[in-house]
């Protein structure tokens, strides 16, 4: 089993990008685009097989692939993003993921967004915010039920989604801002929780067993090293100038990538369902 990391190239109107909490500031893309490059190489050294998906530069969100799917082990959900300019990337995510999960849809009226959705186990945690709806959410129990997952809704009301507030940092283990949301709340095990002075620093990226984490976030980084916690450091300032994190710019699922040939004898993606 191989881990696959779908990732999206920094669109050249990044610059326009939806924006709920933050003031708008000049994005360097040249700038933004060498820290994705610098992210994706991150996730190869922890053994991803990279999947490098080209900008879409009239869709000035979608570097932020995580938003547009959640991806499990029997199945992928192609969202409706909260954000109406965000919706045509769903369109564009779907022929990529069908190579390796059977696929489902959140319709209308539902809306959510995979920022908003947090997996602890076989729970699946949905942030309501301005993005992800109770319509979303019911649709998405419906459609993973069967696949043996809960799935609990918690309130988002002081940040754009769910993981801006939390995040797992390691196995058992919630990253948190405590006052964005109660980590009672998810019925978590151990909690750390993030400097105050940090805000924004409770969303790290677990792989193999390390967390590519913000360099950004010196005060909460130390309290990670001090708990055990084995970080991977990348710099996504750009990218956090759209709200950006290092969870959204990927999708990750697991896969054999064993490949068939076409009848031209080039490999093409198989079908490798975990």
């Amino acid at each position: 089993m191989s881990l696959v990391a779908i990732t999206r190239g920094v669109a050249a109107s990044i610059g326009a990008c939806e924006l709920t909490h933050l003031e708008r500031q000049a994005i360097d893309v040249d700038h933004a685009r060498a820290q994705h490059r610098a992210y994706e190489a991150a996730l190869e050294r922890l053994g991803c097989h990279v999947e490098s998906l080209p900008a879409l530069d009239s869709l000035p969100d979608s570097v932020f692939v995580e938003d547009v799917a959640v991806v499990l082990d029997e199945i992928a959900i192609v969202t409706r993003p909260g954000a109406e300019s965000r919706r045509p990337e769903a369109a564009e995510i779907a022929p990529v993921l069908a190579a390796y999960r059977t696929l489902a849809f959140i319709e209308p009226p539902g809306t959510l967004d995979g920022g908003d959705v947090l997996r602890l186990g076989r729970r699946l945690y949905v942030g309501l915010s301005a993005r992800s709806n109770e319509s979303g959410t019911r649709q998405l129990r419906e459609l993973v039920g069967p696949h043996g997952y809960d799935v609990t809704a918690v309130r988002v009301e002081s940040c754009l989604h769910l993981k801006s507030a939390v995040t797992e940092a390691a196995p058992g283990v919630i990253l948190v801002n405590p006052g964005w949301i109660d980590p009672a709340a998810l019925g978590a095990g151990r909690v750390i929780e993030v400097d105050p002075g940090e805000p924004g620093a409770a969303n790290g990226l677990t792989v193999a067993g390390r967390l590519i984490y913000p360099m950004s976030f010196p005060r909460t980084r130390r309290k990670l090293e001090d708990a055990g916690i084995e970080l991977v450091p990348v710099d996504v300032s750009e990218l956090q100038k759209a709200e950006g994190a290092v969870t959204c710019c990927s999708l990750l699922l697991g896969s054999d990538l064993k490949t068939r040939h076409r009848g031209d004898g080039s490999p093409s993606r198989r079908d490798a369902r975990a």
